[in-house]
């Protein structure tokens, strides 16, 4: 009875001796690789983070990208509509040139075509018309002469009139000239006025005590110098003004 007790003590001893040897046993061989599957765990966990990282750290490239690239097309779309505005403009710049050559162009066919005809006008009337001294407004008498001077001239094409203003040697050459000019300003406004006559059609000047009719010194012959002559020129053929006789011919018919 004795042994058996004893023997059973010791295998119970022996039992728990070995259970506590083989739990060391486990937890010394276990630790190592519980300490390798944690590193694991932690070097998955790093990687997991650097993965995500790395995704959002490409996702931010790839947007940064895209923007750079949006911004370089709208850029690349704002320079071409700045270079195709600029190509239009200077298209257009080039076509109101064009337009304006051949406007200058025609133009001055124009002017060589009047400068080559200048020959072909010949003077078809002339009118003198007598100024009191100091005075340079037109008489009932004067206004009738001219209007039967002009009756025809608005029915031709090509004509001009020549009015030239004068004075007698009285008087300073400054004021005689001006004098002259208002004289010839006088007939002009009138011809322009009362018929219509384009004022390119007329051309008019005051030479003041130049080219007197009469030299001398007397009253008659300064009477002759205060005056306006009037001179009509054409270049068609079949020009035809009133048949008012010349100055001259009136002076010749005003003594007979």
């Amino acid at each position: 009875m004795t042994r058996i007790t004893l023997s059973a003590g010791f295998l119970a001893a022996t039992l728990l001796t070995g259970g506590c040897a083989t739990k060391k046993y486990v937890q010394t061989t276990t630790a190592p690789i519980q300490a390798k599957v944690d590193q694991v765990g932690d070097q998955t966990n790093k990687n997991g983070q650097q993965i995500q990282q790395t995704r959002t750290d490409l996702t931010a490239n790839i947007n940064g990208v895209d923007e750079k690239a949006q911004n370089g097309i709208s850029a690349a779309k704002e320079i071409g509509m700045t270079a195709q505005n600029g190509a239009q403009n200077a298209m257009n710049r080039a076509n109101q040139a064009a337009e304006l050559a051949g406007k200058d162009s025609e133009e001055i066919r124009t002017l060589r075509a009047q400068v080559s005809n200048l020959d072909d006008y010949k003077q078809v009337s002339d009118l003198t018309i007598p100024f009191g001294f100091n005075k340079y407004t037109l008489t009932p008498k004067d206004r009738e002469d001219l209007d039967n001077m002009v009756a025809n001239a608005s029915k031709n094409k090509r004509y001009f009139i020549a009015v030239e203003g004068f004075t007698d040697r009285v008087g300073s050459r400054q004021y005689n000239e001006a004098l002259s000019r208002k004289r010839a300003d006088a007939v002009t406004a009138y011809l322009v006025a009362k018929h219509d006559i384009p004022i390119y059609r007329i051309h008019m000047i005051g030479l003041g005590a130049e080219k007197p009719l009469d030299d001398g010194r007397t009253r008659a012959a300064r009477a002759k110098n205060r005056r306006v002559e009037i001179k009509v020129f054409s270049a068609d053929e079949s020009y035809s003004l009133s048949q008012l006789p010349s100055s001259r011919q009136q002076a010749q018919l005003s003594q007979q």
